[in-house]
C-alpha cells in the first residue's frame, strides 16, 4: 500500500461550510463596525482578535484541520497567538513615541 493510498479524506457537508461562511461575513462586519468606533488604544487589541478568530475558523474548517492530528491544529493556533502577541506589543511600543511626533513634519519637505 502506498503512501497516497492510506490517507484519509474529510468531506465537509454544505451546511457547515456555510455556516462558517455566515461567521467569516458576520466576523467580516464587526470588523468594519469597530473601525467606526473609537476605542483608544483597543483599537488594535480588537482588530486583531477578530482578524485572528476569522483566520481561526478558515484553518479549522475549510483547510480542515479541525479533523486533522491535533498536533498540525496546536501549531497552527500557537502561531496566529504568537502572531498576535508579536503585533500587539509591537504596536503598543509604537504607541510610546507617537504623541512625541511633529504632526506634519517630513524632513528633507519644504527644503
Amino acid at each position: 500500500m502506498s503512501e497516497h493510498e492510506s490517507s484519509f479524506v474529510h468531506v465537509s457537508s454544505v451546511k457547515l461550510l456555510l455556516i462558517v461562511w455566515v461567521a467569516l461575513m458576520v466576523g467580516t462586519w464587526f470588523t468594519v463596525s469597530a473601525s467606526n468606533i473609537d476605542l483608544g488604544f483597543l483599537n488594535i487589541w480588537v482588530g486583531l482578535a477578530i482578524a485572528t478568530a476569522k483566520a481561526v475558523l478558515v484553518g479549522l474548517y475549510y483547510m480542515h484541520l479541525r479533523w486533522d492530528k491535533p498536533f498540525n491544529s496546536f501549531f497552527f493556533l500557537g502561531a496566529f497567538l504568537f502572531l498576535f502577541l508579536f503585533i500587539g506589543f509591537a504596536m503598543m511600543d509604537s504607541a510610546h513615541y507617537q504623541p512625541d511626533l511633529i504632526p506634519g513634519y517630513s524632513p528633507g519637505m519644504g527644503d
